[in-house]
């Protein structure tokens, strides 16, 4: 039976999901409808989805968007749409990191950080949210809401229903993978995850 993924606000199906998803059946969810998604809902809402539907759920640099309480409506959310079995994969950036980075060389919150081809990006976009989507938008959402570290992002899923979860930081972002049980040996491997029971909290993804 193919499996099948929730992408949460992940705008178009144009931009590619990880690669270990080939093959698997993907739903895009969002609360835009320009970008022609599958299922137009705002993520607080996934409550009203059919439940135990998805082998796992996909959320990248969205729950950033949230205040704490409404984080938890989403992350409530993911436990209703999954399978008992099922896993979230979630992206954020890594304020630890960021903040690190900035001291380490001696940046003031109006530095570069880094540029796009939009422009340059402060370290303050960074930390508050994207200056340049939320000026030509007018959409608040786009500003960051909630902060995340290593620590923070595995007990905020560990509070709200995920007891097993390995995050890791990739250039500036958290990389978080989380469980109801413990996962199988094809999760293990889908996800190159390095974890035995008595480690899951302890161990990232290798």
């Amino acid at each position: 039976m193919t499996k099948s993924v929730l992408n949460i606000g992940g705008g178009s199906k144009s931009i590619p999901l990880p690669p270990y998803y080939a093959g698997w059946k993907h739903d895009l969810l969002d609360i835009d409808p320009a970008g022609n998604p599958d299922i137009v809902l705002d993520a607080r809402q996934l409550h009203t989805l059919p439940p135990a539907t998805y082998d796992a759920v996909y959320c990248a640099n969205n729950l950033e968007h949230y205040h704490r309480h409404e984080g938890a409506k989403v992350i409530a959310g993911m436990l209703h749409v999954l399978k008992p079995d099922g896993f979230a994969d979630v992206r954020v950036p890594d304020l630890a990191a960021v903040m690190r980075y900035a001291v380490e060389k001696n940046l003031d919150i109006d530095s570069v950080f880094y540029v796009l081809p939009q422009g340059p990006i402060l370290v303050r976009d960074v930390i508050y949210g994207y200056h340049v989507e939320i000026e030509q938008t007018g959409a608040d959402f786009y500003a960051h809401k909630t902060g995340f570290s290593q620590t923070a992002l595995r007990a905020f899923f560990r509070e709200n229903g995920f007891p097993i979860g390995a995050v890791t930081s990739v250039k500036f972002n958290l990389i978080g993978y989380f469980f109801r049980q413990l996962p199988s040996a094809e999760q293990q491997s889908l996800l190159s995850l390095k974890l035995s029971q008595p480690q899951m909290n302890a161990d990232e993804p290798g």
